[in-house]
């Protein structure tokens, strides 16, 4: 084997974003507007995604009401166009926390960004045209994180969304297969430390890559087919 320089310092960073693909979350306000929301702490299981917010945040408020969402995916190219809704929020007044960080309020994050609101199918939250990909998705659970820390516990909620629909940009599915995303067309925007990036070309082929995907398809995708066009099934 060869000989490994050991290197490593020990730190105490702020954050401990070391890079996510950011989300746009649109949900809808109690007057019936849409909110459009950046984000970036989620992840994906199957046909469900983990999204971390703020307890006071306008979009934790909307899918505590309503249980509805569009998670909306921004490629690259819409770096500066996410960045036109950093600093803001939809809660009116803005959450103290939101104040000493520079936050204002901004009533409508469609026209701020500059994008386009499309009808979803099956929620009523609109989707971002200029996305390459939409979720429509239900909330499953809410989980509220530090329940070991008394001053902690409830701040930020953590959403189990089950999405009901995909739709992708043409651009980015596989050629010739009907329900494959391209990696190599896709390039979400990344945020890593507060900052953009994109990803590269790939690295290393992948043995996991081998697996069919659809032994990795779930009881979740018959239950989105069930789902009729229109209104979700609610909260959950």
């Amino acid at each position: 084997m060869h000989e490994v320089s050991i290197d490593h310092t020990r730190i105490e960073p702020g954050i401990l974003y070391f890079g996510t693909p950011v989300v746009l979350i649109s949900t809808l306000n109690e007057d019936g507007k849409p909110n459009l929301a950046p984000m970036s702490s989620a992840f994906w299981l199957g046909w469900r995604a983990m999204l971390g917010l703020g307890a006071t945040s306008q979009t934790s408020r909307n899918l505590l009401r309503t249980g509805e969402c569009v998670l909306n995916l921004p490629s690259e190219a819409l770096a500066g166009t996410v960045d036109r809704l950093a600093l803001t929020t939809g809660a009116d007044p803005v959450p103290a926390g939101k104040q000493a960080r520079g936050y204002r309020y901004e009533p409508d994050k469609f026209h701020l960004a500059g994008v386009t609101p499309i009808a979803a199918e099956t929620v009523s939250p609109p989707r971002v045209a200029e996305c390459q990909v939409h979720l429509e998705a239900v909330v499953a659970g809410v989980h509220r994180m530090a329940a070991d820390d008394p001053a902690q516990h409830g701040r930020v909620l953590v959403f189990e969304v089950r999405v009901q629909r995909v739709y992708v940009d043409e651009a980015i599915r596989m050629k010739g297969m009907d329900d494959h995303i391209d990696p190599d067309a896709w390039r979400p925007l990344i945020m890593s430390f507060q900052k953009f990036y994109g990803l590269g070309p790939q690295v290393h082929p992948s043995r996991l890559a081998g697996i069919p995907e659809r032994l990795y398809r779930g009881p979740d995708i018959d239950r989105a087919r069930a789902v009729m066009g229109g209104r979700s099934e609610g909260p959950r």
